[in-house]
């Protein structure tokens, strides 16, 4: 078998069977460098990434995942790439050479050009111009909307992310602003996260927006937003911080250096989850919608901190962000987890039976089914092993998949661990089976 035959085994896609065509299973990434300058007056776009990574195999070649911009130099440890090209979206790489396996490779991409988001069945994902500004949504193949990389979840890296913008508009970026500095016209904004991330997880916004403190201590939360809408915001999210303590006491510590939301001047059909953040339109203002605030707060830990391996276990993002909304309705006096899931149980029962929570498919990705069923399967092992019991696991889960990647078999092993098989026997009935699953009676009923 020759080094070249060997380059070409497993290194065009991440091997996903629900997003085939994204990530690369021929190396890992480990951090990403992107120097960025953006106009939002024409939405030109002019980027420099930096790309460190380690061979997983012998690599001859290797792909890149970007799309509708115009690379026009690459290197390989500052030497210049001869042959490369863009194809859908995919950059082909030619090295010239064969690097081993586990080898450390510094990769530079310069490119440029219209950022617009990706569209797929998911709707249009990525890089998104609004009224006036930016708004970046991911998830979840949407990053390659503005930086080359390895699209894949299972692929967490560091990101200092510097961005040119003029200077009446904020820049936020996932991670922590470690400089700015004003240069006549323009800014630049620099961002360094530092805790690994998926790219999916990767965001910029951009907008004319005034900074809001919420919470200084003992997690620093903070919101970006027009002046228009603040009058609002703090009633609307006024207890958020709350929600941060509550939390904090049933999932563990808050998983990283501080939180912001960004309320965006447009209207958005959902609000957004990134590292460290969260964006929602100004719709999402007024009205009953703390559940939705909960919700995105709750994928700091389940989604973000603690990853899908693969797209396939998305109910481990969205399932235990549902129930945390459950969790806020009891902790604030509203309706109890029992009286939710009893609710729940009897709208998903009158729904087709035709769904499968651990593989739904493609298509229903984000079917709300997945959601609420998520949500049905950790309220049966909480009714099954008693809350002390329940919340030990919870906490457990995150503490030992913390800035991590985890699987739907990883979930039902942690439950088998700490709750025996048949415990384990009946998650893995609320996973595998279409018909939905009676919901146990409470262990303190018993």
């Amino acid at each position: 078998m020759t080094p070249s035959h060997l380059s070409t085994q497993g290194a065009s896609t991440a091997g996903d069977l629900y997003i085939p065509d994204s990530g690369n299973g021929g190396y890992r990434v480990h951090h990403y460098d992107l120097s960025l300058t953006y106009r939002p007056g024409s939405n030109r776009l002019e980027g420099t990434a930096r790309i460190d990574l380690v061979t997983t195999q012998p690599l001859s070649r290797f792909t890149l995942d970007l799309s509708g911009l115009k690379v026009t130099k690459v290197t390989i440890n500052g030497q210049s790439v001869q042959r490369f090209e863009l194809r859908g979206r995919k950059l082909l790489v030619w090295i010239g050479r064969v690097i081993e396996s586990e080898r450390s490779a510094r990769v530079g991409v310069v490119y440029s050009g219209t950022p617009a988001p990706i569209t797929g069945p998911w709707g249009e994902i990525g890089w998104e111009e609004l009224s006036d500004g930016v708004l970046v949504a991911g998830q979840p193949n949407g990053a390659p909307s503005w930086f080359p990389c390895n699209d894949h979840p299972s692929n967490k890296a560091t990101y200092r992310i510097a961005i040119t913008v003029d200077s009446p508009y904020l820049v936020l970026a996932t991670g922590v602003l470690v400089d700015r500095r004003v240069r006549a016209s323009t800014t630049l904004w620099v961002y360094e996260q530092r805790v690994p991330m998926a790219t999916y997880l990767a965001s910029v916004q951009i907008g004319r927006y005034e900074r809001v403190t919420t919470a200084a201590k003992p997690t620093p939360q903070r919101a970006a937003l027009p002046a228009r809408l603040k009058r609002r915001f703090v009633v609307d999210f006024g207890r958020q911080s709350q929600m941060m303590a509550s939390f904090t006491n049933q999932f563990g510590r808050y998983p990283f250096p501080d939180y912001t939301v960004v309320i965006t001047d447009d209207e958005l059909e959902i609000p957004l989850e990134a590292q460290g953040m969260s964006i929602f339109g100004a719709n999402h203002l007024g009205g009953d919608h703390e559940r939705l605030v909960a919700h995105e707060l709750a994928h700091q830990w389940f989604g973000n901190s603690v990853g899908v391996a693969q797209w396939q276990d998305i109910w481990l993002n969205e399932g235990f962000a549902c129930y945390a909304e459950w969790l806020w309705a009891e902790a604030s006096a509203g309706l109890s987890a029992d009286q939710l899931a009893e609710r729940h149980w009897r709208q998903l029962r009158s729904k087709p039976q035709d769904l499968v929570l651990a593989d739904p498919g493609p298509s229903r990705m984000f079917d709300d089914r997945i959601y609420k069923r998520g949500a049905l399967t950790l309220h049966a092992v909480r009714r099954t092993v008693g809350d002390a019991r329940f919340f030990d696991l919870l906490r457990d889960w995150v503490r030992i998949y913390e800035h991590a990647t985890a699987g739907t078999g990883d979930f039902v092993a942690h439950v088998r661990s700490l709750a025996g098989n048949k415990v384990a026997a009946m998650v893995e009935d609320w996973l595998w089976t279409m018909p939905l699953p009676q919901l146990p009676a409470s262990a303190g009923r018993r």
